[in-house]
């Protein structure tokens, strides 16, 4: 029995994308960008997909569409939590002058003159 040269698994990506277009050409506009995105991810992440041991090609392909979105499910969360973090944070510091009552011109005139 002869030996089989397996093809580079960025060849193989690319054979699958083209698959997976035929899909493409089916959605709606805004659809295609979100999808075309997902093939992106396929290339982004294919040397480390290439090191899954899979006899079904898709496999490599769906998991990387996966870790990618999952990295920006993750970079969104911490921009959600910093916004929210921040509000509390300006929410306080509102409070604290709303406490301390607002300030009057009268204060702000004695104060320059009382600086001369």
């Amino acid at each position: 029995m002869s030996g089989r040269t397996i093809p580079s698994w960025r060849i193989v990506v690319e054979a699958e994308i083209v698959k997976l277009r035929k899909f493409q050409e089916f959605l709606r506009t805004e659809d295609k960008l979100v999808f075309q995105d997902l093939l992106n991810q396929c290339k982004l992440y294919a040397p480390y997909a290439s090191t899954m041991v899979s006899t079904i090609k898709e496999v490599p392909l769906l998991f990387s569409m996966l870790f990618g979105q999952h990295k920006k499910i993750i970079e969104l969360e911490k921009k959600i939590l910093m916004l929210e973090t921040l509000a509390t944070k300006t929410e306080t510091t509102v409070s604290k002058r709303t406490v301390q009552g607002p300030v009057e011109k009268a204060d702000i005139v004695q104060t320059n003159r009382s600086s001369c």
